[in-house]
């Protein structure tokens, strides 16, 4: 008899929807931060990502130690000083499946980018930084253009309701924010996310190698 595996416990993560202010009429198009992973990282590689990454013990615990993981992967990854005291909106909380061996419970907050502050990678674990609209973004992964993380493209979908970086603000601030479990439903080419509310969330064939599941 095959004894079932208990699932992993996730580990806390935090991400940043870095949006850019509008223009001087604040009619300027929602763009949004995206950044590509190197293809030889172990997590969703070559994917196209928020700036994010697992919560560290000096970040602290609690809403506020998210927040803080937050701004400190922004700035690893992209270069970019978003300071403590900048509005950032919960906007939704992702937890990986649990058949999944790589955990985590992930919450992302919308924030507004600095003025001036273009982002600045490294080459190593972050390749390439574009600001996008999100329906943009969701055409060229569409297209095979870019590859985007499943929590990433369910959020482009949400943002991409919205016009303008004020809009998405005003649309999402004061809000309740649930966990969201997807699920993993199907084998092989078969395989597919299911994420509650989500008739269809799409078919991720590669799923078993972004997240190195056992």
């Amino acid at each position: 008899m095959v004894e079932e595996r208990k699932p992993v416990t996730p580990r806390p993560a935090a991400s940043v929807v870095l949006m850019r202010r509008g223009g001087k009429h604040g009619e300027r198009a929602l763009e949004v931060l995206l950044l590509q992973r190197s293809p030889a990282a172990a997590f969703f590689p070559g994917a196209w990502v928020f700036p994010g990454g697992a919560c560290e013990p000096e970040d602290g615990e609690g809403p506020d130690g998210y927040r803080a993981c937050a701004i400190r992967e922004l700035r690893e990854e992209a270069g970019i000083d978003l300071h403590a005291d900048e509005e950032m909106i919960p906007f939704c909380r992702f937890i990986t499946p649990e058949a999944i061996l790589r955990r985590f419970d992930a919450w992302f907050f919308l924030a507004l980018a600095p003025a001036h502050a273009p982002p600045q990678i490294d080459g190593g674990e972050i390749v390439d930084a574009r600001w996008l609209r999100p329906a943009a973004a969701l055409a060229g992964a569409d297209d095979g253009e870019i590859g985007l993380a499943f929590p990433t493209r369910i959020q482009l979908g949400w943002l991409a309701e919205h016009a303008t970086s004020a809009a998405a603000l005003t649309a999402y601030r004061g809000r309740s924010v649930e966990p969201l479990i997807p699920e993993v439903i199907g084998e092989g080419e078969a395989t597919r996310v299911v994420l509650p509310g989500v008739a269809d969330s799409g078919n991720l064939k590669n799923l078993v190698e972004e997240f190195r599941r056992d």
